[in-house]
């Protein structure tokens, strides 16, 4: 199982975060071997460098590094152990602020307050946390800014699917030493939960109730008693202070693998919520594709306000199976229509417009994101979008434009 290790926890031997490929045995492959003869180290060097520079996404601690470290050198509060910001810089990091020397910190999470501060006090205490809600509320947004702003790094991942296999909670073997060596700790290859028990660290594991119970199960005996035994070599890893684990799981998939009665005990459950009012979902959608168009270096367009409040109507009014003024009963797609698909389509839409239409953004830009986000079920959600469009966009005032549109990409 391939991770990136900065080091190793059985050992005192720094391992780089990236190397060329090896085989099993812990050596160079020969394909790693050929690429090291192709380039010089230095040029090696350079083109790592310019990797990093154009990363499609920074992680959140490279992306608002500035932030981080601005907040950090302002936090005159208490920190627990480990930490780099006390609680409330992690708070402010999350929900934006400006700091007395100026700085102005921008918003990741646009929601409750209290929100935020109860999963930051949680992950200061011995419980873990479970961030729970629909899909596209934010939920891994969330979990990645708590784990960079707690711990500097937000890379402690694992992805939970229906084949994660335990050796991804716990850890696995370089079979080629196994066998050569028997078990021992040169042998053996920590997960990224190991990794943030022996360093004092955030692990993050997604989609939590995707994994299968046997595996989930494994977390148990990790976030009661703190410890992750190794019986193959009559040892266990403890925990040292800072480290705490952030889950994530869909409203959606209840009932595909629900987290066992012992397993929740361990968790402390906060819900993220869908945005409350039109208007601070259409903020939540402005600010991500302004973000998202400039790390794309998509060309700037003029002012889509007026588009990206239409988008975010029809998500609202067809998710919640009413119109905004309360008159007319709707059924609802079977997708999410979430904030995320939202976001999704605006900057597909800006895309279109800056590259293939006149710069600016308009219905037809956005009318067959729309419809790929509403119709997921051909048969059936055809029919509910159709009559959407013929009994409440066709009668809109000033939605004619938005209406024709759709119905070219729609018919």
């Amino acid at each position: 199982m391939a991770m990136r290790v900065s080091v190793d926890p059985m050992s005192a031997e720094p391992s780089p975060r990236t190397s060329a490929p090896a085989n099993e045995g812990g050596g160079t492959s020969p394909a790693g071997q050929a690429s090291q003869l192709l380039r010089t180290p230095s040029e090696g060097t350079v083109r790592e460098k310019e990797q990093g520079a154009q990363a499609l996404r920074p992680h959140a601690e490279d992306a608002f590094a500035a932030e981080l470290a601005a907040l950090a050198a302002q936090d005159d509060r208490p920190r627990p152990a480990c930490w780099r910001l006390s609680p409330w810089a992690v708070a402010t990091y999350l929900l934006g602020g400006a700091l007395p020397d100026g700085t102005v910190i921008s918003p990741k999470y646009v929601g409750p307050r209290r929100i935020v501060e109860v999963a930051v006090t949680t992950l200061a205490t011995d419980r873990a946390l479970l961030l729970l809600g629909v899909p596209g509320t934010a939920k891994t947004w969330v979990s990645e800014h708590l784990a960079a702003a707690v711990s500097g790094d937000s890379t402690l991942l694992v992805q939970g699917t229906a084949g994660t296999p335990e050796e991804a909670i716990r850890y696995g073997w370089n079979y080629a030493r196994l066998l050569a060596q028997g078990p021992s700790r040169a042998a053996l290859v920590p997960s990224p939960v190991m990794r943030a028990m022996t360093e004092g660290m955030v692990a993050r594991v997604e989609e939590l109730t995707r994994i299968p119970a046997d595996v989930q199960d494994t977390l148990i005996t990790i976030l009661s008693e703190k410890t992750l035994p190794i019986p193959e070599l009559g040892q266990e890893v403890q925990a040292v202070r800072g480290f705490n684990l952030i889950a994530t799981a869909n409203d959606r998939d209840r009932g595909v693998n629900d987290l066992s009665s012992a397993l929740r005990r361990r968790f402390n459950t906060v819900v993220l919520p869908l945005p409350e009012s039109p208007e601070a979902e259409v903020d939540i959608v402005s600010r991500r594709v302004d973000q998202i168009g400039r790390s794309l270096d998509l060309p700037a367009v003029p002012d889509g306000i007026d588009e990206i409040r239409r988008v975010v109507t029809v998500f609202r009014e067809l998710r919640g199976g009413v119109t905004t003024d309360g008159h007319t009963k709707l059924k609802s797609p079977s997708g999410t229509l979430s904030t995320a698909e939202a976001i999704s389509v605006v900057t597909n839409g800006l895309a279109l417009a800056a590259h293939f239409g006149d710069g600016v953004l308009r219905a037809s830009d956005v009318a067959a994101g729309i419809l790929g986000a509403v119709v997921r079920d051909p048969a059936a959600d055809r029919v509910i979008w159709q009559e959407y469009l013929e009994t409440v966009v066709r009668e809109r005032d000033g939605w004619t434009d938005f209406y024709r549109a759709c119905r070219e990409v729609t018919v």
